[in-house]
């Protein structure tokens, strides 16, 4: 699942590293993302520094959210439907009735998160997972862009 990852020489102190992500969804739903981006810092030896998660769709989004009560998760999916259903009277629909909710949806959250890492972790709160959002009906393959500066080990 997690992509090799690539590192350029330090300059002033600083490395940095890059890699990705590839995930396949079962369509729409949150997916915590955590492990596997909480692996790729392993792999790359980080200490400190900060970690950019991007994804590289226009239809899928990433969240920090809660990960100890799923109807916190659900609850959040409802909201969106509500303000983008997909039965709603929208102009594009070329790519079927679930596109232009999921375009909306995806601009309404997040396409990149910035998380702080100290000794070679996320520093994220107790309750606090990473989530990739998918917005589609479908399956689909979403691929994660992974960048770290800072110290390594």
């Amino acid at each position: 699942m997690a992509g090799h990852p690539t590192r350029s020489s330090p300059a002033a102190g600083l490395s940095q590293a890059s890699g990705r992500i590839a995930l396949t969804t079962d369509g729409k739903g949150l997916i915590d993302i955590t492990r596997p981006v909480a692996h790729w810092l392993v792999e790359t030896g980080v200490d400190e520094g900060l970690l950019t998660v991007f994804i590289r769709h226009t239809s899928a989004s990433l969240t920090i959210q809660e990960n100890a009560d799923a109807d916190v998760l659900a609850d959040l999916v409802d909201a969106l439907e509500r303000l983008a259903p997909e039965h709603g009277r929208y102009r594009h629909g070329a790519e079927g009735p679930d596109d232009m909710p999921a375009h909306i949806k995806a601009s309404l959250t997040a396409t990149s998160l910035a998380i702080p890492v100290a000794d070679g972790a996320m520093v994220l709160g107790t309750w606090q997972g990473i989530y990739l959002w998918e917005h589609r009906t479908r399956r689909h393959e979403r691929e994660l862009a992974l960048h770290f500066m800072g110290t390594l080990r």
